[in-house]
């Protein structure tokens, strides 16, 4: 817990290019289909309910961020449909797999789990970011440091970090077990302090 923050912060300022009615093309891992992970987030969703200043995730809105491509006025889509076509070829070579969600931890603008393994998600977005620079002279975004999360809630105030440690330790539920059989391109936005997306390409893996 020592490592955990003490405080909270606002995760829904505005970072750089967003704004109102933006849209932006981003692959994602999506769980829609996995009863298991949403009743561990379930489970500890539920416990945060009636803490200010949080925005809980529901069942259809869960991801794991793999790796953006850019804002929708600035990608030309016949890019896009190219980028789909090389990640179809290049996903095709990597299995199904599992990995597991256990008790998530708190971060300054969120309530995260973290897979296990992360090395097959990893693949998987080692992947898409090729597929990209097939047909993109630059992959935007660091290939470096990425740590496969699934958020449960998102902090959208400044507070008190203590609620939320006390109120996830409270938590009895076992991990839950994901098979990720596909990688989802969506169409982004956060007009409404949630991620939403409409769904572009599905592709699937092996």
């Amino acid at each position: 817990m020592s490592n955990q923050p003490e405080k909270m912060a606002d995760h829904w300022w505005w970072r750089p290019g967003w704004s109102v009615s933006r849209r932006f093309y981003t692959w994602h891992l999506t769980f829609h289909d996995q009863p298991d992970v949403q009743r561990l987030v379930g489970a500890y969703r539920d416990s945060l309910v009636g803490i200010p200043g949080f925005d809980l995730i529901p069942d259809q809105w869960l991801h794991l961020t793999m790796q953006g491509i850019g804002f929708v006025d600035e990608v030309d889509e016949k890019d896009i449909t190219a980028i789909v076509e090389a990640a179809r070829t290049r996903l095709a070579a990597i299995p199904e797999f599992e990995v597991r969600f256990a008790a998530p931890t708190v971060t300054p603008e969120a309530v995260e789990t973290f897979a296990v393994p992360a090395e097959p998600v990893a693949t998987v977005r080692d992947a898409i970011r090729s597929a990209i620079g097939d047909v993109l002279p630059e992959v935007p975004e660091r290939a470096e440091g990425f740590r496969p999360h699934l958020s449960v809630a998102y902090s959208s105030s400044e507070g008190p970090a203590t609620p939320i440690h006390k109120a996830l330790a409270a938590v009895d539920t076992p991990p839950a077990t994901a098979r990720i059989r596909s990688a989802e391109l969506i169409v982004l936005h956060r007009d409404n302090q949630m991620y939403e997306w409409t769904p572009f390409a599905r592709v699937p893996l092996g």
